[in-house]
């Protein structure tokens, strides 16, 4: 399959077409078009690049401009710059709109007129039941013929709801489609804080010879939300905190933090080491805590005496020589304390040090990767207190990503300027979404989940979990990468 290379020149040379089936949903709102408007303004777009949008509504070329710019100039948390109207307007050039129905073959025989491009990219932002029915017809009209060029297709998460009906899609994509075509796409791993743990890792040389039960602890990973579902209750009520985002979110952190390093920087071997430590997991299932926010079952669209989690703890461990009996303890949950995400890898206390006989209780070295907010890689360590009377304190050295130079990329942009590049390695395979499938699906049979605070830190039953072993959670700090 072509990959593009840059050599010293990021912008791409070549005639592609971008065809989205869903252009008018909610994800092409507010993900797809504010990335693609994110790519023209920083000249990532390929020169005779162009965006075919496809939806169910006949809207003119009129309305289908304002309908555009009205994106462009919405606000969200995704996109809150603001916009150059002579940048809106070049890529305004860029996209036309084509109505009808993908169960109607007219459709595709309209497509097939309008796509004179041997590269294409079919970018599907609808619901999976659709895919079968859109990649029948993409086959039949020739549009993903690969002989004078290349298609690739673009699916999103969620990428099944367990390891059956993930084998059942990963199935049905590869009936269709090589795997180097296909790109499953989660926001997640373009999430430059995410990306940055591998180049932190294999980068520098001080750290990643202390990786290891020789020198590790323990690992924690906090993945908390200080709001609830809102309106999603007819979504997340079938779902639950585990599926949401421990399934994946959270099992692609765990393995960027422990995986071997590869052999090269590649796809490949990059994703191959993601696989091997996520299979390598030894899941705990009776160690699995299910809690559910105070008054969730009020929450719109949520089933009468759901036992749906809002909360979840848990205890894995890695089944590799290196990371052999260090404990993972995994927490994550709504209406918590704080938002914050971010993995802590602790340091044991060495009995030999000179000054073991301080209080060093609270004060273990500590590496903590901030994912979000305030995002960076802070470094606890203990240094002696002011004053006469030799003391240690815990005290923090802390690189922010705030103070790197220029501004960092939305996960989005960085994404689909990889798919346009044909680089796969910050997307999943499909052995790696049913290795997650496979762990996550350990957890399956249900406990009833304990009811907790709202406000609080999940419920006790949590805390209890890493205290038996006698470890504690790390309240993730406020005073990270403030300044």
């Amino acid at each position: 399959m072509e990959e593009v290379s840059l050599p010293g020149d990021a912008k791409l040379k070549m005639k592609l077409k971008l065809i989205i089936f869903g252009v008018t949903s909610n994800l092409a709102q507010i993900k797809l078009i504010p990335a693609l408007y994110d790519l023209e303004k920083d000249g990532l777009l390929p020169d005779d690049f162009s965006v075919i949008g496809i939806g169910r509504k006949e809207i003119g070329p009129k309305e289908f401009r304002l309908y555009i710019n009205s994106i462009l100039n919405t606000k969200s948390p995704h996109h809150n710059h603001e916009v150059d109207p002579r940048i809106a307007d070049d890529l305004l050039g860029r996209i036309s709109y084509l109505s009808g129905d993908v169960n109607d073959p007219v459709l595709f025989e309209k497509l097939k007129q309008s796509v004179k491009s041997s590269k294409k990219i079919f970018y599907l932002a609808v619901y999976p039941d659709l895919y079968k029915i859109i990649f029948n017809n993409l086959i039949k009209h020739g549009l993903s013929r690969q002989k004078t060029g290349w298609s690739r297709v673009v699916v999103e998460k969620p990428l099944g709801n367990n390891l059956k009906s993930a084998q059942e899609l990963n199935s049905l994509l590869l009936k269709y489609f090589d795997e180097d075509q296909v790109y499953r796409l989660d926001h997640y791993l373009g999430k430059e804080t995410l990306q940055n743990i591998l180049d932190f890792r294999f980068g520098n040389c001080i750290f990643e010879p202390l990786m290891n039960n020789e020198f590790v602890d323990h690992i924690q990973i906090t993945s908390a939300e200080e709001y609830g579902i809102g309106k999603r209750g007819n979504y997340y009520d079938n779902v639950g905190a585990l599926k949401d985002v421990g399934q994946n979110h959270i099992l692609q952190m765990l393995a960027l933090i422990t995986m071997k390093e590869p052999k090269n920087f590649s796809n490949k071997d990059i994703t191959s080491e993601r696989v091997k430590l996520i299979k390598s997991l030894i899941p705990e299932p009776e160690s699995v805590v299910f809690g559910q926010y105070e008054n969730y079952l009020k929450e719109e669209n949520v089933i009468e005496n759901s036992t749906t989690e809002t909360f979840f703890a848990l205890e894995t461990y890695i089944d590799n020589k290196r990371f052999e009996g260090v404990p993972i303890f995994i927490r994550a949950g709504k209406m918590l304390a704080r938002t914050v995400t971010e993995v802590a890898i602790v340091f044991k206390s060495s009995a030999k040090r000179i000054l073991n006989t301080q209080d060093c209780s609270s004060g273990q070295n500590a590496l903590i990767y901030r994912i979000q907010p305030n995002e960076g890689i802070i470094l606890k360590v203990l240094v002696r207190s002011h004053g006469y009377e030799r003391k240690l304190t815990p005290s923090f050295m802390q690189f922010c990503h705030r103070n790197l130079p220029g501004e960092p990329m939305d996960p989005y942009e960085r994404l689909l300027y990889d798919v346009l590049k044909g680089d796969q390695t910050f997307f999943n395979d499909a052995p790696e979404i049913e290795a997650q499938w496979m762990f996550a699906d350990s957890f399956s049979q249900k406990k009833k989940p304990f009811i907790y605070p709202k406000g609080s830190w999940g419920p006790k039953q949590a805390d209890q979990l890493i205290e038996k072993s006698g470890r504690h959670w790390l309240e993730p700090s406020t005073l990270f990468c403030q300044f």
